[in-house]
């Protein structure tokens, strides 16, 4: 098992990111704290994986493994083998990589990742 040590008191916001990335429909703000990067994603309603990140990233397939929490907002997640997940507020979640998602409903997905945060929409 792989463990972050912290060696320094680090503040940083998403609101004013070391990074950001924006496919259409996509809003990637990435902060780097320590050695560990984070980021928060938002994704408008009718956002979906194989129509917005796929065009910059140019994979059939979302190729990143992902760990997060959402905090606003629903997403579909279904993998390669047509096995779906349902992602909600307060839901953490895992999502290896091999999938396509996409926002249900009217309202942004939001969420806060530390696995993927480095790579995701970062164009190939």
């Amino acid at each position: 098992m792989s463990s972050v040590t912290v060696n320094a008191l680090e503040s940083k916001s998403f609101d004013d990111p070391d990074e950001k990335r924006r496919p259409p429909r996509t809003e990637v703000d990435v902060v780097t704290i320590s050695d560990t990067t984070l980021g928060r994603f938002t994704f408008e309603p009718g956002w979906r994986w194989s129509e917005t990140v796929k065009t910059v990233v140019h994979t059939d397939t979302c190729q990143v493994n992902h760990l997060g929490i959402c905090t606003a907002g629903t997403l579909m997640v279904q993998m390669e083998d047509g096995t779906r997940i349902t992602v909600s507020p307060g839901n953490a979640y895992a999502i290896p990589a091999g999938h396509d998602a996409w926002v249900e409903g009217d309202e942004p997905f939001v969420a806060y990742e530390i696995m993927s945060a480095a790579t995701f929409a970062k164009p190939a």
